[in-house]
């Protein structure tokens, strides 16, 4: 169908009199509130930032219909106009039509350049400046600096579900440059207000035409099921339709089939943001089709140029439901799964409706780095003197609460921990995402027993995984998160004395009095029972996100449990408060060995601090390390 046939009559006239201004051969047509154009026989690739006559197809199927959005599909290779993109060619359409019964030359020529037709009809002072008023198509223009800057276009392969800006950010110095081993580049920007900006061009945006159809038809051959395996499929599917069809010599199979893989058997262009080892999250803010996604670079929060379509969403959605086995819907809205990307474990959180405007994600790269006390006391975490309470704390069986919000560190400074168990004692971990390093832990000979507890699924209740590391007989017990009804189960057995070595834990909390408010008027543990807990350890992230221990308290008992700070954080570190030098700590007390003067022990107390302290500064701060140095302690 002509582009003329769809238009108004006169309009329609009118424009086939002027033989400069034929249809370009871009074909479009609607799919639900989308306007999807095939281009494959336009000779300007349906680029409506640099063709006037692609503009004048589409804003001229646009006169009687408006569209959310508008889709140009050519060689393997969507390039969608969106949000403001979309409102100004819909604008455009509906300004034309009104505006043919009263100027035909001017409704013909907001076909073409509707910025110029805004710009003519506002300067007016008779009904047509009414009617760019009213269409929107006056505010529309009068924001947009150029086409270039109004449709740009978010660029992607057709058998991608991702979406990138192709056009720099304005406004913008550039910061820095970076080549990531997936062939990405990025490039970061300053912006002077607001945050900056993240500019991925991933290595799919650099492939020749010929490649962009090759990648396209071997996903075509990939989704046939003509080929089976699940990473090596791709490739395979890749070499078969290049054999096929004889492409030319300057097609990278191997790049294509890289790209392949990454977006059908890995995670997009998720890959390649956390091929970049300084983004440690990323963040998919529902409705995601209309927001950038953001990440978190070194510590500071940047806006991308990368979107996540509707498409892709239910996709990650469904691909998380297989793969955690729980629930993820309306009736269940919350996800909590782990997933690897880029070769880093990721822990994924997720919300969708009814409590969230669509579904949002969100990444957090766990670090692969396995923490010891000596590597956390040498980067200022927490101070020798206050690392070496700990260690003999947890040396000794007490009970030991890791408090503070989310990404402060609760969990390495957990792990951290672990290694400072006797080198005999059994531990059973308990989480119900694994972030805990129990692989390292078993590969240095420790007995450590990791159980998976979660809500839902198949796995066992936080309760019933607790129950069951009970029953696994005498040894420590290391609970990732201390968040509901094994909170009972947790506290009996300490009161009680069913466990008899170390018993750790995560919480979330912000010094002890919030920690004691969360256990026993949350979580339902009486006062008597929240006693038994030792000590409580409270992290905190600064505001440049530096992650550090900012108390240490001890619980003692009365008519009800209280809280004396034993160190606390100063401008010169983590600073002991003078209550254990004094002779005054109830949990120092209490780890005592029977007959062990308090001195004795704080004469152990400042070996374990300089033995730390020399690992730190000695760089000896790796797990080899801190293994061999338990062959130097005084049992």
């Amino acid at each position: 169908m002509s582009l003329h046939g769809r238009l108004p009559d006169a309009l329609a006239s009118l424009l086939s009199d002027d033989t400069d201004q034929q249809p370009c051969g871009c074909e479009p047509s609607f799919e639900g509130e989308t306007l999807i154009v095939d281009a494959s026989a336009c000779d300007r690739d349906g680029r409506l930032a640099d063709s006037p006559d692609c503009r004048q197809t589409v804003i001229g199927r646009l006169v009687d219909r408006d569209a959310e959005a508008v889709k140009v599909e050519r060689r393997g290779v969507v390039r969608a106009y969106e949000d403001k993109s979309a409102a100004l060619l819909a604008a455009a359409g509906r300004f034309a039509e009104a505006t043919e019964f009263h100027d035909e030359r001017l409704a013909a020529r907001a076909l073409r350049d509707p910025l110029a037709a805004a710009h003519e009809a506002t300067g007016r002072a008779d009904a047509v400046r009414d009617i760019a008023a009213e269409t929107g198509l006056a505010e529309l223009a009068a924001n947009a600096a150029d086409y270039e800057t109004v449709l740009a276009p978010a660029v992607g392969p057709t058998v991608s579900h991702w979406r990138v800006c192709t056009t720099p950010p304005p406004d913008t110095q550039l910061r820095d440059v970076c080549e990531l081993d997936t062939g990405a580049t990025v490039r970061r920007y300053e912006q002077p207000t607001g945050v900056d900006r993240y500019f991925l061009w991933p290595a799919e945006r650099d492939l020749s035409a010929e490649g962009y159809d090759l990648l396209a038809t071997a996903y075509d051959r990939l989704a046939s099921g003509a080929f089976e395996g699940e990473q090596r499929a791709p490739g395979r599917a890749v070499r078969a339709v290049a054999e096929d069809e004889a492409y030319a010599e300057t097609v990278s199979v191997e790049r294509i089939s890289g790209i392949l893989r990454k977006h059908t058997r890995g995670f997009g262009l998720l890959e390649d943001l956390f091929a970049d080892p300084e983004v440690s999250d990323a963040f998919v803010t529902a409705p995601a089709p209309s927001n950038q996604v953001r990440v978190t670079v070194d510590g500071e929060t940047c806006r991308t140029n990368v979107r996540l379509t509707a498409e892709g969403v239910e996709a990650l959605s469904s691909r998380f439901r297989r793969e955690s086995g729980r629930a993820f819907s309306r009736a269940d809205p919350t996800l909590d799964a782990t997933a690897t990307v880029a070769d880093r474990q990721m822990r994924v959180a997720g919300v969708t409706e009814p409590p969230s405007d669509g579904t949002a994600f969100a990444f957090r790269a766990q670090d692969d780095a396995v923490w010891t006390l000596p590597a956390l006391v040498g980067n200022g975490t927490l101070s020798a003197t206050a690392a070496a309470l700990l260690s003999v704390a947890v040396e000794r069986g007490a009970a030991v609460l890791v408090a503070g919000p989310r990404g402060a560190g609760k969990t390495t400074l957990l792990g951290a921990l672990l290694w400072e168990l006797p080198p005999d004692v059994r531990t059973v971990a308990i989480e119900d995402t694994p972030e805990l390093p129990v692989e390292p832990l078993q590969e240095a000979g420790r007995d450590i027993q990791p159980l998976l507890a979660s809500a839902d699924g198949d796995e066992l209740s936080p309760a019933g995984a607790l129950r069951t590391a009970l029953r696994l007989g005498d040894g420590a017990i290391a609970v990732g998160e201390v968040r509901g009804e094994e909170a009972g189960v947790l506290y009996e057995a300490m009161r009680v004395g069913a466990n008899s070595e170390a018993v750790l834990g995560t919480i979330h909390g912000d010094g002890g009095q919030a920690v004691y408010e969360r256990v026993v008027e949350d979580l339902g543990v009486s006062p008597s029972s929240f006693g038994v807990t030792d000590l409580i350890v409270t992290c905190e992230i600064t505001a440049d996100s530096t992650r550090r221990v900012s108390a240490v308290e001890e619980v003692t008992t009365g008519t009800a449990p209280a809280f004396e700070t034993l160190f606390e954080r100063s401008g010169a570190g983590l600073d002991p408060t003078g209550r254990i030098e004094r002779g005054n700590s109830t949990a120092v007390d209490d780890l005592r060995a029977a007959g062990e003067p308090y001195a004795d022990l704080r004469e152990r107390l400042k070996r374990r601090e300089r033995l730390l302290q020399s690992l730190a500064d000695a760089g000896g701060t790796d797990v080899g390390a801190v293994v061999d140095s338990h062959g130097e302690r005084e049992r």
